[in-house]
């Protein structure tokens, strides 16, 4: 790639001889460069865990507008940097300030690509003729009922429509003005913030993403992806359902294809699937050709398997003591009890459309729970020699506050402007969480080193903490691997790391270390309490199957919160480390491991907020304390029941709990059966 690129420099006028004889002379990267940038004065062949949010809304997205929010990409990039930035409240007011305890490492901006023109042509130009079409008017007034109705308008053109034929003329504001010069001019901002912003120097401080969401929904039914490209070579507008109509994900792929990874543009892109937990059953069918399989392999590498729309890993039912094709308990952390889009639906603290009701365990898509996707997918590998479901883990927030990496639990704003600012999360989003981190395993911190680890799917998913976590598996891994003091350097030769496939290995060793999270100034990180490795395996009848397994730590140690103030109570691990060999291994049988890394339990978001309230959720009076305070809500303008919520019955509640434990997921690795 520098050799292409130094007949080109000169007339590029992007690098001087200088600092092209510096790229040169500097050692030789484990990953491709595409870019003309200078080179990380830090970086590391075993790899730097990086953190970042890969799903993040600003102001150009229709439901991050219409809720009082009116931060741009150059603002929450500043955010992810570390800066403060300012808010919406309850009322609609421009009043509170919200930062980073940490800053993030890397940040993509996904704006929902279907209404980037229309949103520009509402909120920008009061020359425009659009500007002034009522919806338009609805969309910048302050007034929250008004506020509503044009979020059911926009959702109901498209985004949330079970009839959406691809026709963005279909709303008035487009035939009263250019959508699409908007819609371009818009799509230009995004890559000018993400330029910007994007730490080019040695430093190396900070790297962005040209991205964007493809928000298909087909009755409510998830079908998101976000959109990311790996440099500033991408297609020349931002692909939406628009163009590809709805239910029609392999058309994007296929456009992805034509227009970037196909053409000669020096162009890379992936889709990142998430929010299967809302599919429906929709999100991961089987595929209808070999092509879609392949295109699937190519373009979507990784899940977000937690948000904070809940998580996607799997489902337990405390109240039904059974899960949806699991055993594993822990399966009912951060669970949604709807399957769709319209679990949002909640306005002064009551559900208000029918389709948000509560989905039975029998009812629930197999295939809603990404676990499930992957035992499915070692199934049709076995039938069709393909496996279309090899994805790695990140996490991300889906912030539609321009908060990305928001995801801490004693510093969560909210990730829905005003629908969710004070009281109101509470009131409106006590099921929501703060979502999660992406972490990606690369030599430096650019955007090529990252990109390829994301493809190569060495990434973990946290809930939102920060833990160091590695993953390994290989035949060579020496039993006694925690104790070398080039453990990571002598993995890396003797196996796979996470997100990798090992082709039918003997007898594999798997080395899994974590690292507690150390937190921030004020703020020390949990303890670790335990790592778990999960198998998932399909038999030779083509069955599949799982199991959960222990292999450090110790889940009663006694670790727990003072249900006073929250406080940790007890303590776990700092450091854990294992080398563990399957005692069910199969080297007929093909299968995927992951591990899950949890701490020890600390209080949720809704915990800490509550009882800043003046209600404890463990209080034996805490109804009391919640009529008190809703009452004092209503003196100041709220409408109806605010705290009720912060004193549910975890024992009545099949997901939820005022205790939580954090966690980690690393990407699988896959092993092939023998033949």
């Amino acid at each position: 790639m520098l050799a292409k690129s130094a007949a080109t420099l000169s007339c590029k006028g992007v690098l001087s001889l200088a600092l092209y004889a510096l790229l040169l002379s500097y050692p030789a990267a484990g990953f491709e460069r595409t870019e003309d940038r200078l080179p990380c004065a830090h970086r590391s062949e075993t790899k730097m865990a990086l953190f970042g949010d890969l799903h993040v809304h600003t102001s150009y997205s229709f439901d991050s507008y219409i809720s009082s929010q009116r931060n741009t990409p150059w603002d929450a990039y500043r955010y992810a940097k570390g800066e403060a930035i300012t808010l919406s409240d309850a009322d609609g007011e421009q009043t509170l300030q919200a930062q980073l305890q940490r800053p993030l490492d890397f940040t993509g901006i996904t704006d929902h690509a279907e209404f980037l023109g229309p949103i520009n042509i509402c909120t920008t130009d009061s020359s425009a003729a659009g500007y002034w079409f009522p919806y338009c008017v609805l969309t910048r007034s302050n007034i929250y009922v008004l506020q509503l109705l044009a979020a059911n308008y926009w959702a109901s053109l498209g985004v949330l429509s079970e009839t959406n034929d691809g026709d963005r003329e279909a709303s008035f504001v487009c035939q009263m003005s250019d959508c699409d010069g908007a819609h371009n001019a818009t799509w230009q901002l995004i890559q000018q913030a993400a330029e910007e912003h994007y730490d080019r120097s040695s430093d190396c401080s900070f790297t962005t993403f040209v991205a964007y969401e493809y928000t298909d929904a087909p009755g409510g039914k998830n079908l998101h992806r976000n959109v990311v490209f790996r440099n500033e070579n991408v297609t020349a507008t931002a692909i939406s359902t628009y163009d590809t109509g709805s239910r029609n994900v392999p058309e994007l792929w296929s456009r992805l294809r034509a227009e970037c990874l196909d053409d000669d543009v020096n162009c890379d892109v992936m889709a990142i699937p998430h929010n299967s937990n809302l599919s429906g059953g929709l999100m991961f069918p089987d595929p209808a050709s070999e092509q879609e399989a392949r295109d699937r392999l190519r373009l979507e590498p990784l899940f977000e398997l937690i948000q904070h729309k809940a998580a996607s890993e799997c489902r337990f039912d405390r109240l039904l003591g059974r899960g949806l094709a699991t055993e594993d308990e822990l399966c009912d952390f951060e669970q949604a009890k709807s399957d769709n889009l319209t679990m949002l639906a909640t306005v002064f603290g009551k559900v208000r459309t029918a389709s948000a009701a509560p989905v039975g365990l029998d009812d629930f898509g197999r295939r809603n729970m990404v676990r499930n996707a992957l035992k499915d997918g070692l199934a049709l590998e076995q039938s069709s020699g393909i496996n279309p479901f090899q994805m790695g883990f990140i996490g991300s927030t889906d912030t539609h506050s321009a908060t990305p990496g928001g995801a801490e639990e004693n510093n969560y704003v909210g990730h829905l402007g005003r629908r969710d600012a004070g009281y109101r999360n509470i009131q409106d989003h006590f099921f929501d969480n703060p979502g999660g981190l992406a972490v990606v395993w690369a030599e430096e911190n650019s955007r090529d080193a990252i990109f390829d680890s994301m493809r190569e799917r060495e990434t973990y998913a946290t809930s939102g903490t920060r833990p160091i976590v590695r993953f390994f598996a290989g035949d060579e891994i020496a039993v006694d691997a925690c104790a070398q003091p080039d453990m990571i350097a002598q993995a890396y030769r003797d196996g796979v790391a996470m997100g990798g496939r090992l082709e039918q290995p003997a007898s594999p060793r798997f080395l899994i270390s974590a690292s507690k999270d150390p937190g921030s100034p004020g703020n020390p990180g949990n303890d670790l309490q335990r790592i778990q490795i999960i198998k998932g395996w399909v038999d030779t009848g083509g069955t599949t199957h799982e199991h959960v397994f222990d292999v450090a730590g110790n889940a009663n140690n006694g670790a727990s919160v003072n249900p006073a103030n929250c406080e940790p109570v007890g303590s776990g691990h700092e450091q854990l480390c294992r080398v563990w060999q399957d005692p069910q291994f199969n080297a007929t049988e093909s299968a995927f491991y992951y591990a899950r890394v949890l701490e020890n339990p600390s209080c949720r978001w809704s915990t800490l907020q509550c009882q800043a309230a003046g209600v404890n959720p463990f209080a034996a009076d805490c109804q009391t304390q919640a009529d008190a305070r809703t009452a004092e809500q209503r003196d100041a303008g709220a409408i109806g029941d605010v705290y009720s919520k912060c004193c549910l019955d975890p024992a009545q509640e099949p997901f939820y709990s005022p205790v939580l434990q954090e966690r980690a997921w690393t990407s699988p690795i896959w092993t092939s059966a023998a033949h």
